[in-house]
């Protein structure tokens, strides 16, 4: 199971987000590639406690939603509503320049990762996270934007 607290697999997405380029088109979703970058790098701050999130309201218990989102071997649907706090155009970080929003985003999945014995704080959909939980969802998520993007 990849996790991105794997060196590997941290390497794996580090690579394919600096091979990301301004010209990227999304194959899905409404995002550019630039949004998308910051995009990702809110969604690492939320997990850090830098920006706050409304909690969601789920139709599902939110320990088996964490479950089948976490572990199950499938890629993430396409589509599925983000917070308006992380969603672009609404309340998420706007994009100022490609190349230090990319740098940016490096800046904060390194902190991210670093702060792993901190990572304690509840996801807006799947409650109760353990450092385990986050560090595999920061490579879920990442990994799901990066294929929006053919990367």
């Amino acid at each position: 199971m990849r996790t991105l607290r794997s060196t590997a697999d941290l390497q794996y997405i580090v690579q394919r987000t600096f091979a990301l380029t301004p010209s990227d088109k999304r194959v899905w979703g409404r995002m550019t590639v630039d949004q998308m970058v910051c995009h990702v790098c809110d969604s690492y701050r939320v997990a850090l406690g830098e920006k706050s999130v409304s909690v969601a309201s789920v139709r599902v218990p939110r320990p088996v939603y964490k479950w089948l989102a976490l572990r199950l071997p499938m890629k993430w649907p396409k589509g599925v509503p983000t917070r308006p706090e992380v969603e672009q155009g609404v309340g998420g970080t706007a994009p100022a320049e490609f190349a230090a929003d990319r740098a940016e985003l490096l800046s904060v999945l390194a902190r991210f990762c670093e702060s792993e014995k901190s990572l304690s704080l509840p996801h807006p959909i799947f409650g109760e996270m353990t450092c385990e939980d986050w560090l595999r969802w920061g490579y879920l998520h990442a990994d799901h934007h990066l294929r929006q993007f053919g990367r």
